[in-house]
């Protein structure tokens, strides 16, 4: 489909050409800058902002269950890996046996109170030292008859 436009003269038609040059670099202009964001939506630090969130991970762990079944396979090798390390094979076995039953019962909400309690022990006492109280100037001058 053709427009046709009104020009009578070439002034007229150097007017036209000049408005649809400004209007198509304006138009190419928005075109990058949205796709600029369109782009960064998908960025891998937009996407962990969007979706990797406490209570988004929280909601799909009630969902799927993620951290005990994780907890399941990594305790057991962690135990046997570290503290049980010189035991036997019945010994290791009861342990894994015992802590995969352990890591089904941890859930996210768990986890994370173990994590605090944890991270408490090592992060030192943070109290705020009480500065104590000088000489405290209420504006009265001394050889006032109020003092």
């Amino acid at each position: 489909m053709r427009k046709r436009y009104n020009i009578q003269n070439l002034e007229e038609l150097q007017g036209r050409i000049a408005e649809l040059k400004a209007v198509y670099n304006s138009q190419g202009k928005l075109i990058v800058e949205d796709s600029k964001l369109y782009v960064k939506q998908f960025t891998l630090g937009a996407l962990i902002k969007k979706y990797a969130t406490p209570s988004s991970l929280l909601k799909v762990d009630d969902k799927l269950n993620i951290s005990s079944k994780v907890m399941s396979l990594v305790l057991p090798v962690l135990m046997n890996s570290t503290l049980f390390r010189g035991s036997g094979f019945i010994t290791k076995t009861l342990v894994g046996l015992a802590t995969s039953k352990v890591g089904k019962t941890l859930d996210a909400e768990h986890l994370s109170a173990i994590f605090n309690s944890v991270k408490s022990w090592f992060g030192g006492d943070k109290k705020k030292k009480v500065k104590p109280v000088g000489y405290v100037d209420y504006g009265i001058p001394p050889d006032s008859e109020t003092y």
